[in-house]
């Protein structure tokens, strides 16, 4: 595919299904990439951006709102999946316990490929982002991190976060790639694009 048919490609996204409960997670063995980030670091946006459809993954600006898997189908054998936010959210101490074991019994699908971990630029790895690298590391799962909201900072603020967080990654010893990103600018899009392509097999 060219860049411009995968770009194509994404503006087919579909709602397929929320889970609450792994019993609720879809039967079949499609290839699945997922979305985790902290409560309104832009999960939603960047997934929207993505696809080209503003209305598809839900923005609310109460953190925590999203509270199930949402799955989303491309093809019969591939699927986008939004996990619940993390972090910051409002709610009581049990509902933020379930959720990260409804994320921890997700990310051990043997049709999970990736996981992008949203990170607003001016708050990046924070103690949920570096749990959420630890579940990668030990699952075995490639990560990306998108650094959204770029636009927020000059250009020399956004390469500077970016250098000083890849150090940090590496000085961890997390085997994660990075890059900025921004949703109003779509800046950053066709880095996502090509990292997603390759963990669906669609170059």
């Amino acid at each position: 595919m060219n860049n411009q048919s995968i770009n194509h490609y994404y503006r087919q996204a579909r709602f397929l299904i929320s889970a609450a409960s792994p019993s609720q997670f879809p039967a079949d063995e499609s290839l699945e990439v997922a979305f985790a980030g902290r409560s309104n670091a832009g999960k939603s946006s960047a997934i929207n951006t993505l696809c080209d459809n503003k209305g598809l993954a839900k923005i609310s600006k109460t953190p925590g709102r999203t509270r199930l898997v949402n799955y989303f189908s491309l093809d019969d054998k591939r699927r986008l999946v939004d996990l619940p936010g993390y972090g910051f959210a409002k709610v009581p101490l049990a509902v933020k316990d379930e959720w990260q074991r409804l994320m921890g019994q997700y990310l051990e699908q043997k049709t999970l490929r990736g996981l992008v971990i949203i990170m607003d630029i001016r708050h990046p790895l924070k103690e949920f982002d570096l749990q959420m690298l630890d579940w990668c590391r030990h699952y075995g799962l490639p990560a990306h991190v998108l650094l959204t909201k770029a636009d927020k900072l000059n250009r020399g603020g956004q390469q500077n976060t970016l250098l000083k967080s890849r150090k940090i990654l590496k000085a961890e010893g997390y085997d994660a790639s990075m890059q900025t990103f921004s949703s109003l600018k779509k800046a950053g899009l066709d880095e996502l694009v090509h990292k997603l392509n390759d963990w669906l097999e669609l170059e």
